[in-house]
């Protein structure tokens, strides 16, 4: 038997709920089991789950086949908990380090008692860290153990669960169980501390909770469901009526009451504004069902409300609300100005537009800050120009890369009158980064975020851990990010590291990567053709070499010694040289290029037709290792710098114990492999495989169709992942000669 059990709840928080759950399984104290429901959660939580479950026995999940809500997946986890002791966590907020330590110690030190109290601190995704502010009522002052008779104003303190830890016989001789609802918490926390004898607290903050900046707070969700508030007070009242003993209870727990459905009432975020007097006229009747004989209204403005709410005044009290109404108002009227300002400073001619309707039959793309026509919108567009011809198709390019854009194109110029109508009409807005910061977000308009890899360093907000890595501003960027009405993703992995680096309100599309559909699609005639535009030879091998960029480095200089790398691979290999876009060309490599063993593709306009013509991929920690996985083909890691790289920019995963095939640490190991073929062995294969089940989870060839159908036809039904075991890939070399060879 555990001493304790930690209950964790878990809906739609693929996002938080790894760092969640190594905030507890990292604790120094381990006598302890952790029970997960998953409420049938629609997201990637519940696979999550199981992973961590399949890692630590002290994991134990629960999969309910439909979603229950909050209090009653806690009922499913007490029913399963064997600890002495009850804890629950909400799973996108975090345990301090040595918190179970703590809990436990204290339990120790006051004998068990049925509850033990306990702090938390609000934390913000900027970092901010706001302590509980009656943090004071935790002070250790009179008896180690008492009951709630003796510190009433433990009461006060915010009716959570979370900060407290429940004696499990405790819990099972009272009955407690939570109800379903909104306020769930309410009836639990009031009736369970009323009828403690015996209660301690610790003055440690226990419990990280996380301010979810996209609104991840039900509470804060406009409706009418607030009303289920009445309910949860009918239930503290019915327990008062069972127990005559409690009766000295029933005057806090009626201010307790009333407090409630004030705040309530006076947040704007709360209640339609149809069913604000509906919501009064109910309150009012609780307030003169319940109201105690011999209560005293408390002083002041609060009092006054009071008073109108025992009258059922309802317009008297909206008239009180006036001034919660005007600084709101004043709030939005200060958006409204500075969002002028921001217009006004764009120009006259994007003012003029955006006042224009939008053209409903418009998509613009942009892709790698408007430097070329590729990536996942590139193969957007062609899927779009399929299923909806109708659809006028347009590109933003920078001057210099407009001259280069395919034949048939349509381009925009950055900066021109052409580019900021169509920023301003366009009903669908696709890039691969973000807009420029001065970009409106109209209503109506729908932007969707396609990504350009699946991220082994950090990204986002993760990169403030980082700074030597990036001089971003991190308000801009979640401003930016604020327009986003879809995320593209690849795998449950990125779906998961993006809700949490880009806390914003957007819809993740768990479709696949648009652009990797010719991967599994293209046939032998497709990878010929790539063979024959980069002059390779029949028969001769060709390693596509990716490094990615380095904030540590200036310039594009490669780890490896290209020249000598490629006479240690002898006449019949080609070394094909992709410079990440960061960087300009290279005179080191321009030079090597006379030799005809080196070919600079730095500039070539479609990386997926590198990948189909490369017998096999060598790169560092660039996320083109994630899209070359789909080929099945052989992939080299060559880590000279891991050290160094994953401390300056910092990493997901340690790519060194979990590579996507072989891996060398130097260039003496590299050609060593090379040479003996040990980059395509059994072993490198095993990983390999491994690797591709995890990150090309939706890349099955129907991605961009996906995404199409989804965003701008509207269909809410999405194609069916093909199963791996079911999935084609493009053919290798090898394998198209052979084909060629056989027709």
């Amino acid at each position: 038997m555990p001493r304790l059990s930690l209950v964790v709840p878990v809906y739609k928080v693929q996002g938080y709920l790894a760092e969640c759950l190594d905030s507890v399984l990292g604790q120094d104290f381990t006598d302890f089991e952790v029970i997960a429901v998953d409420d049938c959660s629609p997201d990637g939580s519940g696979a999550i789950l199981d992973q961590y479950a399949k890692r630590d026995p002290r994991v134990r999940v629960i999969h309910l086949t439909k979603n229950v809500g909050l209090g009653r997946a806690r009922n499913a986890g007490m029913e399963k908990a064997e600890g002495d002791y009850l804890l629950f966590l909400d799973s996108d907020d975090t345990l301090s380090a040595g918190a179970l330590r703590a809990i436990s110690e204290r339990l120790d030190a006051t004998g068990d008692p049925e509850i033990l109290v306990y702090d938390y601190a609000r934390t913000y995704w900027d970092g901010r860290v706001r302590p509980n502010q009656l943090a004071d009522l935790l002070h250790r002052s009179g008896p180690e153990v008492f009951p709630l008779s003796e510190r009433p104003q433990l009461l006060d303190l915010l009716q959570i669960v979370w900060n407290k830890a429940y004696r499990r016989d405790f819990v099972a001789r009272l009955g407690l169980t939570f109800p379903p609802g909104y306020y769930e918490d309410a009836p639990w926390t009031f009736c369970s501390l009323i009828s403690a004898e015996r209660i301690a607290v610790l003055d440690r903050v226990c419990v990280l909770y996380r301010q979810r900046r996209e609104g991840g707070n039900i509470l804060k969700t406009r409706s009418r469901k607030h009303f289920d508030v009445f309910d949860q007070y009918r239930r503290v009242f019915d327990y008062l009526d069972a127990r005559p003993e409690l009766a000295r209870w029933r005057v806090p727990l009626f201010r307790k009451m009333v407090d409630h459905y004030l705040t309530v009432l006076e947040r704007p975020d709360r209640l339609p504004q149809e069913a604000r007097a509906e919501f009064f006229h109910r309150a009012a009747a609780d307030y003169r069902a319940r109201l105690p004989e011999g209560f005293q209204r408390p002083g002041g403005g609060r009092g006054h409300k009071y008073g109108m709410m025992e009258r059922d005044a309802y317009t008297a009290m909206a008239g009180a609300t006036t001034a919660v109404k005007l600084r709101q108002t004043v709030k939005t009227r200060t958006r409204t100005v500075i969002n002028r300002s921001k217009r006004s400073a764009m120009g006259v001619f994007y003012q003029s537009q955006l006042r224009l309707p939008l053209d409903e039959n418009l998509a613009l793309f942009s892709a790698y800050w408007s430097r070329s026509v590729s990536c996942n919108p590139a193969a957007i567009d062609a899927e779009l120009a399929r299923l909806a011809p109708h659809m006028r198709r347009v590109w933003v390019l920078r001057p210099e890369a407009a001259a280069r854009a395919p034949k048939g194109v349509e381009v925009v110029r950055v900066g021109s009158k052409e580019y900021w109508s169509a920023l301003a009409r366009a009903k669908y807005l696709v890039n691969n980064v973000n807009f420029a910061d001065n970009v409106v977000k109209r209503e109506g308009q729908v932007h969707l975020q396609t990504h350009h890899g699946t991220p082994i360093k950090t990204m986002g907000l993760d990169q403030r851990k980082y700074p030597a890595s990036t001089d971003m501003d991190f308000d801009k960027l979640l401003e930016r990010c604020d327009r986003w009405d879809y995320s593209i993703s690849s795998n449950r992995f990125s779906t998961a590291v993006w809700e949490r680096v880009y806390p914003c309100s957007y819809v993740s599309l768990e479709t696949g990567y648009p652009r990797n559909d010719i991967l599994v699609n293209a046939g032998r005639d497709e990878v010929r053709r790539a063979r024959t535009a980069l002059g390779l030879a029949d028969g001769a091998k060709a390693f596509l070499y990716m490094p990615t960029h380095r904030e540590y480095q200036p310039g594009f200089t490669p780890s490896l010694d290209l020249a000598r790398f490629a006479e240690e691979l002898g006449p019949d290999a080609t070394v094909m040289v992709r410079g990440h876009y960061f960087y300009g060309s290279s005179p080191h490599v321009a030079e090597l290029r006379r030799s005809g063993r080196i070919v600079d593709v730095s500039d070539h306009p479609r990386v997926e037709e590198l990948y189909l013509a490369a017998d096999a991929l060598i790169t560092d920690y660039s996320s083109a290792m994630f899209d070359y996985a789909v080929l099945d083909r052989p992939i080299i890691v060559f880590a000279p710098d891991w050290d160094i790289y994953s401390a300056v920019r910092g990493t997901y995963f340690n790519l060194l114990e979990e590579p996507p095939g072989a891996v060398a640490t130097s260039q003496a190991e590299l050609i060593k492999l090379l040479a003996a073929d040990e980059y395509d062995d059994a072993d490198a294969a095993e990983r390999r495989a491994a690797f591709r089940r995890r990150f090309c989870e939706f890349d099955d060839g129907r991605a961009a169709e996906r995404v199409v159908r989804r965003v701008f036809l509207g269909e809410s039904t999405q194609l069916p992942i093909v199963p791996f075991a079911e999935r084609t890939h493009a053919p290798t070399p090898a394998q198209a000669l052979e084909l060629v060879e056989r027709a």
